[in-house]
């Protein structure tokens, strides 16, 4: 009698510990579902990565401006630039997982968790990809000094002065830095690099003739092109933008391997409710489709994209698999 008391006994222990369990995760999601439906009941901050006056940051402000209509709370703009982006990752991925700090980010996302191996923050582990905003080809500008104005004039020019032409960049491993690496590895050249913190700070040096060369994001430059304060010879993705229609692709051009349409997106810290991110992603999703936005980004060469949470995550990933290859091709990684 005793053994079978003794197993009645552990079993009806293993049952209170499975039904303590559940009731656990059922308060869990409770707590969760509150929370949401709480959510969101204060300002969020919407943290830029990179200073101002840069593609990011533009894009940023006119949807953060719209996502505070959408969400009836202050949404407020945030810039922490520096260490190309990783800065602002270190804050994100420490941030609460409320669903009140969260960032707008670019393409060099996907490029930072095989750049900076060993910093700390893994971006795949610390952060989550929660909303496309949409998407834009770089365009390569030059300064009015240089000689050329086309891409095969602006390569040929470049190998009979090799070292001599500064191409400048919001920092070192950025979405301005790595595909003007990749762009010198295709076609021989070599050109020397010059970061900055953040295009803004560049693009006046740019304008200046103090640097030679950038590849920006439409948006950043569009101003600058329109007053030809800088010249614009070429744009990266598969079809020529709405906005510089009158540009040839670096395909056209004669350049092959070489397609490069950058993402901006909103990012929250991984452990985020997901009744949050998915309140979060239906709101950024309403702000970009919106008529007024949608034309203002597409002006300045960026065309709006709405798609589901998990159709952003696996385009993240797969460019992060990507950009991972190329930049351990060419050596690139901070070990």
């Amino acid at each position: 009698m005793y053994g079978l008391d003794g197993f009645a006994a552990g079993k009806v222990m293993r049952i209170t510990i499975a039904l303590t369990a559940v009731t656990a995760l059922a308060g869990t999601l409770d707590v969760c579902a509150a929370s949401a439906d709480n959510w969101p009941s204060k300002p969020i901050s919407l943290i830029i990565p990179f200073s101002p006056g840069g593609s990011t940051d533009i894009t940023a402000r006119l949807v953060g401006n719209k996502l505070s209509e959408e969400l009836k709370v202050s949404v407020v703009p945030e810039n922490k630039g520096g260490a190309g982006g990783n800065i602002a990752a270190n804050y994100l991925a420490n941030a609460p997982k409320d669903g009140y700090t969260i960032s707008m980010d670019h393409m060099g996302f996907a490029f930072n968790q095989s750049l900076n191996k060993g910093s700390g923050v893994i971006p795949q582990k610390d952060i989550v990809p929660v909303a496309l905003v949409g998407s834009t080809p770089n365009v390569l500008v030059v300064a009015n000094s240089m000689p050329v104005k086309s891409l095969p004039e602006f390569i040929e020019y470049v190998k009979a002065h090799p070292g001599e032409v500064n191409f400048g960049s919001g920092g070192i491993g950025s979405a301005g830095h790595l595909p003007m690496e990749l762009l010198q590895s295709i076609t021989g050249t070599q050109m020397v690099h010059v970061p900055y913190k953040g295009s803004g700070p560049a693009l006046v040096d740019l304008v200046s003739g103090r640097i030679q060369a950038m590849l920006m994001t439409i948006p950043a430059v569009m101003g600058n092109i329109k007053n030809n304060q800088v010249r614009a010879i070429a744009t990266t993705g598969t079809e020529r933008p709405k906005a510089l229609s009158e540009l040839p692709t670096f395909k056209e051009a004669g350049i092959e391997g070489f397609i490069y349409r950058p993402w901006y997106g909103i990012f929250a810290p991984r452990g985020t409710p997901q009744p949050i991110l998915q309140k979060l992603h239906d709101a950024v999703n309403k702000a970009a489709a919106d008529p007024d936005v949608k034309q203002k980004l597409l002006e300045q060469g960026l065309e709006t994209q709405q798609i589901s949470q998990a159709d952003f995550v696996s385009e993240v990933e797969a460019d992060t698999k990507r950009w991972g290859e190329i930049i351990d091709r060419l050596r690139l990684n901070k070990q």
